[in-house]
């Protein structure tokens, strides 16, 4: 019994340990982006060994693959939470917009361009696909229900609508930087997504 409470406590030592260096490997990408990010700044905020960086991230850009996996799944939940209640099309993309909006404002533009960019690279260190991140999962969902509710076109393409709507959100946070532009560029993207898919 002694020898599994120990492995618990390394266990939880251990994740602590990758907390504390993922933590400050945000700060840094948020100071100096990815390219510019100083390891030895990392772990020197993290109060770890140099290798110790090395043992839970193979490289900076692992951090980041963690991240997004991380925000993917929290804005993922509360997208969720959201379509459990009564809601439109329109109103669901809306709240995907306020969602990744926040991510923005949040981690600050660098960090969020530095975000997208890895997750378009084609070097990316992962095999995922756009159809396994829960967020396209929920939003493809919502247009679906909307399709079957008559609320939208049939011959609609769930999975394209989605992907072709975050791109756009993601054009926009990444290339106006005009809060008063950027927010009517999103609101008539919700518009226009909106009537591209509604029945006529």
């Amino acid at each position: 019994m002694a020898p599994q409470v120990r492995q618990t406590a390394r266990e939880l030592r251990r994740l602590q340990t990758r907390e504390r260096i993922l933590g400050a490997a945000i700060a840094e990408f948020q100071a100096s982006g990815m390219a510019g990010a100083d390891i030895g700044a990392i772990v020197s905020a993290a109060g770890v060994a140099h290798g110790t960086f090395f043992f839970h991230f193979p490289s900076k850009e692992h951090v980041l693959l963690e991240l997004e996996r991380r925000e993917e799944s929290r804005m993922a939940t509360e997208f969720a939470r959201y379509l459990d209640k009564k809601h439109d099309l329109a109103s669901a993309l809306a709240k995907v917009v306020e969602l990744i909006s926040a991510l923005e404002r949040r981690f600050g533009p660098l960090l969020f361009k530095e975000l997208l960019a890895l997750h378009f690279s084609p070097t990316r260190p992962s095999t995922d696909e756009w159809s396994d991140h829960p967020v396209i999962v929920s939003l493809v969902g919502a247009i679906e229900r909307a399709r079957g509710d008559g609320e939208i076109q049939p011959e609609v393409d769930a999975f394209y609508s989605a992907a072709f709507f975050l791109l756009g959100i993601y054009g926009v946070l990444t290339t106006v930087a005009r809060g008063d532009i950027r927010d009517a560029m999103l609101a008539n993207l919700i518009t226009t997504a909106r009537r591209g898919l509604e029945t006529r």
